[in-house]
């Protein structure tokens, strides 16, 4: 059977268990989806969003007797070319987030698509905290924590993720599953595969008759190595089954499929501080971590908990103006109490003592203070990244030496990536393990720069291998980067007891062929992934992934991070002209998923290490779709110029759908409005308000007369126009429950003139008229400096998107929006009367990018005392219009909301966006407000 015809059965079979909607076939879906962190690109033939352990198994049964290979894919972070495949990829992402924790907190039972900083919430109220800690922890999940045995920071080699295992659930190559926790799966994996576990014994047996590969072992892992597979499990258990179980971390899916982990969680030490420790070269900052790693407590315990060096080039990277050409060590130590950590630092100073420090140490427990030193070590692989050449990439390599070599290793270090004229790499890392990172600018554009980046792996090798026998990968996974040098690194004996165990578990080579073993010796510099310039925007972009989290439409239609693949992509196929019918194919299928979808909240620049926000990309896209002077423009223009009989024009339309809701219920009007969607008209809700006016007269007087705060209140044009739904819990429109509540507070209330033609811009930028956008708010602008006397009063706006767009053209005057403008100035003013119910607040993407969202949820403590902000549950995906023209959006973005909501009792929730408020109603089952009711209802004036 050819190839091709295998895949068709293959796509045959599976249709009968998987829904098509799950399985991607065009090059669109399968290009997004097969890209990594990694600088490899290959493109799978098929993608499958699985979802659940029985049909993991079903696809590896059909994959098996097809003889095509398979890789799992979770967050895609991986750095070393591993989660990707030119074959079958199977996903195992959102569809596998559930979990259960012990009653004590100690222990966690997880799958493998819930993210690592998930779990760190999860067990936050236990006092506990997942012990791996990579830096891509906020992104990456459990499955590719595990299965790369990821470390990070503080978990060194005590605390990793072999060390913390107790049991797996796995999926082998021919479907069989296994859970090595559970006493009948084992007795019954016993029954029907003893020859598996026959072998399993004699390896073991194997490597305990050889003293010599025993040694090696033991001393390869006293560091941290993630190069090869993970053989230590042969010297540290007796059970067969621990030894399966503890293969599997480290294996980066060359054994089986992990479908669920049951690990130990750590303490999470309440007393922690940190210092900054300067030194005048890297070999002085080295001795100086080697007898740091020797201080332990009374109860055996290391009293330093993180040492990460920063060479100069890192220091310089992120501008620390301590001195030129220092070396930096970023000291923490923790503690149960205040007490004991206070001699902690005693033990650490002592211990410093004897080296030259460039200052004297000091050490801080505030956590603001010690934030901004760990804000400086997050800050490096940015600020290399970002001003790296357009069209090269960011490396980072990863290895690591023993502790006592660390001053001599790290110098040799840094001379051999200078000796290769790599002027802008830097190195910093994990110095207490012996773990270093570097960082390189790195093209491929040539083959003079291939062979340069060649000849740098090479010295690496040598010097890492060969003078100081360290691991070439020390936590980021062996993948196809290291894959040729796996046997150099550990040697004969080793690699065949390798090789022996991926050939018990895949003797068919169809799990993730090509990663930890592969023939080719130069397949660490084949594949490189494409990085051609598409727009200013994005053009900074590594495709690290670390942007999904806040990507609403992550496993929906396309993430942030996949629209600048596609988009790369495309101007590659514009660049190169290779493929007419490729990029047809692309700039068609790009236009629901990647244009349509997308919110353009930009929160997904909050968690990118380049501050990148997709939404300005897709802002671009849209302007080029409405070019000046075009249809489209001229109605967006006449639209702005006549802005006041647009809002005119909405009214009546309002009150014609309350009417038909009324006339015809919400049944009937529901599938009416459904149907007219159908048709391409807006969607209608339940939610959707009446229609509003109020007539902006003079300024109005405060209730309280003396000493008035005057402030200049714009309502946004949507509250303006809009009123309450027909079932809304309050009973007064938001425009004149807030004029209330700052005239209670004491508040003379200015309005600006000319208010219906007024508008901050938002919605012309959205679709792509920035020109017309920029305008608006000028003309917005000007207005508010005139009803502010030049300045003097603070101007508030009560909607935060408007707000955030406001406060970004906006720079000379003070711009609030409701929680912020209460917070700072009706607190002192209004006495508060706490409600006994609870409240849930959502957050808009516009009050996270501003830093107002611990204020909204604070104002919200002042009137309750059960305040709760559901988890996972980012942008609301309304996104001004696109709730009525995009509503599935909407609902997936919320499809974890109403749950919660049923779980805490919540009648009532809590916003500050009337359009989010339109959607959270909408999907809730619960009605949504403005925070300015709850704290109307909750004060009275002092």
């Amino acid at each position: 059977m050819f190839q091709t015809e295998r895949y068709d059965a293959f796509l045959r079979e599976i249709g009968g268990f998987v829904p098509r909607e799950r399985i991607y076939t065009d090059h669109l879906r399968r290009l997004a989806w097969g890209t990594d962190a990694g600088f490899y690109r290959l493109v799978p033939q098929i993608v499958v969003r699985s979802q659940g352990e029985e049909e993991v198994a079903r696809l590896l049964r059909a994959a098996s007797r097809l003889q095509l290979p398979v890789t799992f894919r979770a967050a895609g972070t991986s750095l070393s070319g591993q989660a990707i495949s030119d074959s079958i990829l199977i996903v195992a992402g959102k569809n596998w987030e559930n979990y259960e924790i012990s009653p004590d907190g100690e222990q966690i039972r997880m799958q493998p698509g819930i993210v690592g900083q998930r779990v760190n919430e999860l067990l936050k109220p236990y006092g506990r905290k997942f012990a791996p800690d990579p830096a891509s922890v906020k992104s990456a999940m459990v499955g590719g924590i595990v299965m790369n045995n990821a470390s990070g920071m503080n978990c060194g080699t005590h605390a990793n993720s072999d060390k913390e295992l107790l049991s797996v659930r796995v999926v082998l190559a021919d479907g069989t599953r296994l859970d090595t926790g559970d006493g009948q799966s084992r007795a019954a994996f016993a029954r029907s595969h003893p020859e598996f576990i026959r072998r399993i014994e004699a390896l073991r047996d194997r490597v305990r008759a050889d003293g010599v590969l025993a040694g090696r072992i033991r001393r390869k892992y006293a560091i941290k190595n993630v190069t090869g597979l993970n053989i230590l499990p042969f010297v540290r258990f007796d059970d067969p089954f621990e030894i399966i179980a503890h293969l599997m971390v480290g294996s980066e899916g060359t054994l089986a499929f992990l479908s669920e982990v049951v690990m130990r969680t750590a303490y999470d030490y309440p007393s922690k501080a940190s210092a900054m420790l300067y030194f005048g070269d890297i070999r002085e900052a080295c001795r100086a971590v080697v007898a740091m790693k020797k201080l332990v407590d009374e109860h055996g315990e290391w009293i330093v908990r993180g040492a990460e060096l920063l060479d100069s080039k890192s220091l310089s990277a992120v501008g620390d103006p301590t001195g030129e050409g220092l070396t930096a060590v970023l000291t923490e130590t923790m503690a149960r109490t205040p007490e004991e950590l206070h001699r902690n630092i005693k033990v650490i100073e002592a211990a410093l003592a004897p080296f030259r420090t460039s200052v004297p140490v000091r050490f801080t427990d505030c956590p603001e203070e010690y934030a901004k030193y760990w804000a400086v070590r997050s800050g490096i692989f940015p600020s290399v990244g970002g001003t790296r050449p357009l069209g090269t990439t960011s490396l980072i390599e990863d290895v690591a030496f023993h502790i006592d070599d660390l001053p001599d290793a790290t110098a040799d270090l840094q001379e051999l990536i200078a000796r290769h004229g790599y002027d802008d790499a830097c190195i910093y890392g994990h110095a207490l393990e012996g773990n270093y990172h570097f960082i390189i600018n790195q093209s491929f554009g040539t083959q003079a720069e291939v062979d340069r980046y060649e000849a740098l792996m090479d010295d690496v090798v040598r010097l890492v291998v060969d003078k100081y026998d360290g691991s070439l990968k020390a936590e980021h996974g062996t993948g196809r980067n290291m894959a040729p040098f796996v046997r150099r690194e550990w040697g004969d004996e080793a690699y065949a007891l390798m090789k022996a165990v991926k050939e018990l578990f895949d003797p068919g080579n169809l799990l993730n062929p090509g990663v930890i073993f592969n023939d080719d010796p130069k397949c660490h510099l084949r594949n490189f992934k494409p990085l051609p310039l598409t727009d200013p925007h994005v053009d900074r972009c590594i495709e690290c992934g670390f942007c999904e989290v806040n990507c609403l439409t992550c496993g929906f239609t396309l993430s942030s991070r996949q629209r600048i693949v596609i988009r790369r992509e495309i101007s590659r196929l514009k660049q190169t002209g290779e493929d007419a019918a490729r990029l047809a194919e692309l700039e068609k299928g790009y236009r629901y998923p990647g244009n349509q979808t997308c919110a353009g909240d930009g929160l997904c620049s909050m968690s990118c290490p380049m501050g990148i926000n997709t939404g300005e990309l897709t802002h671009e896209l849209r302007r080029g779709e409405l070019p000046r002077g075009g249809a489209g423009w001229r109605a967006g223009d006449f639209a702005a110029r006549h802005f006041a009989g647009v809002k005119s024009a909405l009214r009546p339309v309002l009150t014609l759908a309350d009417t038909a809701h009324a006339v015809l219920g919400t049944k009937a009007m529901s599938g009416l409005a459904n149907g007219l969607h159908r048709l391409g008209v807006p969607l209608w809700t339940p939610a959707m308000p009446k229609a509003y006016r109020k007539r902006f007269g003079p300024a109005t007087s405060p209730e309280v007369v003396p000493e008035p705060l005057r402030v200049v209140y714009f309502p946004s044009c949507i509250n303006q126009t809009m009123g309450l739904a027909r079932r809304s819990p309050v009973d007064v429109p938001l425009v004149d429950k807030m004029e209330a509540l700052l005239r209670k507070a004491g508040c003379e209330v200015i309005y600006p003139r000319n208010m219906e033609k007024l508008c901050c811009g938002t919605i012309w930028e959205s679709k792509g008229m920035p020109d017309i956008a920029d305008r608006k708010v000028a003309e917005l602008e000007e207005a508010l400096w005139q009803a502010s006397d030049g300045g003097r009063y603070p101007v508030l706006c009560d909607q935060s998107p408007c707000l955030h767009r406001m406060r970004e053209k906006i720079g000379r005057m003070k711009l609030y929006e409701p929680a912020g403008f209460i917070w700072t100035f009706l607190r002192e003013r209004l006495e508060f009367i706490p409600t006994g119910r609870p409240v849930a607040v959502h957050v808009t993407c516009s009050m996270r990018r501003m830093g107002l969202a611990d204020t909204i949820v604070a104002l919200a403590k002042l009137c309750s005392a059960h305040v709760f902000v559901p988890a996972q549950v980012g942008c609301c995906g309304f996104a001004g219009d696109r709730g009525f023209l995009r509503p599935e959006v909407n609902a997936y973005a919320l499809r974890k909301l109403r749950p919660q909501l049923v779980r805490e009792g919540i009648a009532v929730g809590y916003s500050n966006s009337r359009t989010c408020e339109i959607g959270l109603t909408t999907h809730a089952g619960i009605p949504y407000v403005s925070i300015a009711y709850l704290v109307d209802e909750c004060t009275r004036a002092k």
